[in-house]
């Protein structure tokens, strides 16, 4: 079991709020990711569930249990973060079971669970080697191991594919879904990056300035934004957003429009405008264009369009795609 409830977190550094009321439920097995800006409070909310810092008020309940009071060692809780933290002179083996040999486990258990999730990591080979040895996708692989031999009743995250390049962050990545399938076991992850949210989680939170902006699926979050700050961060590119009045719209202060829900056309369209840049990533064109009537869009066209900087285009959204936002910043229903 490891369900997760925050009541009301707040955690402030003298006169500075970072926290301001956190409210969430994690259920037992679920896969959360917590996203957000550079200083939204993410990393500082996992390490006050992991009992690294202090909240200044509130409750944490892990598996229906108060543990505010409580130490890290003792919440059952293990950590992953951005810096491997592995020791020098200890083998992959002795690294993945420190933390149980430091506990008093017996010998045959640290054995056996060293074992399987070298076996879990494909980290059989590695098992005598230094960590001056392996790459850094096997460094983090060993870190992963050493938090899953001690079956704790969360996993948590923090921004554990910082120091992975492009193609080792895929890979890890894949490692950490399978992983999560393969374990059944709460995980709760903290990230900046978008893809690493959109990809992994059963369930985002999003954060900024230290309030959760909306939690959901990620397909709710892209479909469905609660307010212009969840639909500007989650998509790449950006979503779209107009100034209603300049489309001669009431219903609304801000109207979104993805990229992807956009079509363009030589001959006639809604939005005409002057190309100013074209990104041509095989896969999709991304065309920017300067329009009179909507202002600077971004346009997503799934595979390789023949468009030139200086073009003259006329944009056509999908209006079953539109967003509707008040002056508020949340959505209009």
């Amino acid at each position: 079991m490891g369900s997760l409830q925050l009541k009301s977190v707040r955690k402030s550094f003298g006169p500075v709020d970072v926290l301001k009321g956190i409210d969430l439920d994690v259920k037992d097995g679920e896969f959360v990711i917590f996203v957000g800006p550079s200083g939204c409070g993410k990393s500082t909310l996992l390490r006050i569930i992991a009992g690294l810092e202090d909240a200044t008020s509130g409750n944490i309940l892990i598996d229906g249990g108060e543990v505010s009071a409580v130490p890290p060692a003792k919440r059952g809780i293990a950590m992953v973060f951005q810096s491997y933290a592995l020791y020098p002179h200890l083998s992959v083996k002795d690294n993945m079971g420190l933390g149980l040999k430091q506990a008093g486990a017996p010998k045959a258990q640290i054995e056996e669970r060293t074992k399987k999730a070298s076996s879990m990591l494909s980290l059989e080979k590695y098992l005598e080697r230094r960590p001056a040895e392996l790459s850094g996708g096997q460094r983090q692989r060993v870190a992963i191991g050493r938090a899953i031999v001690r079956e704790p009743k969360l996993f948590l995250f923090d921004e554990p594919l910082s120091n992975l390049d492009a193609a080792l962050r895929v890979n890890t990545r894949l490692e950490i879904a399978r992983l999560h399938r393969e374990l059944k076991a709460t995980m709760i992850y903290v990230t900046h990056d978008q893809v690493e949210a959109m990809t992994l989680a059963d369930k985002i939170v999003v954060l900024d300035g230290g309030v959760i902006q909306q939690v959901g699926s990620p397909m709710e979050l892209y479909n469905r934004p609660a307010n212009l700050f969840v639909a500007g961060f989650i998509g790449s590119p950006a979503m779209n957003f107009i100034e209603a009045a300049r489309l001669g719209r009431s219903d609304a202060t801000t109207i979104g429009i993805r990229p992807e829900h956009m079509t363009l056309s030589r001959e006639s369209g809604e939005w005409k405008g002057r190309i100013v840049h074209v990104e041509h990533l095989g896969a999709d064109t991304i065309v920017y264009l300067d329009s009179e009537k909507a202002g600077l869009l971004t346009a997503r066209l799934f595979g390789e369009h023949h468009y030139e900087p200086d073009e003259i285009v006329h944009a056509t959204p999908n209006a079953s795609q539109l967003h509707r936002f008040g002056v508020d910043g949340n959505v209009i229903q």
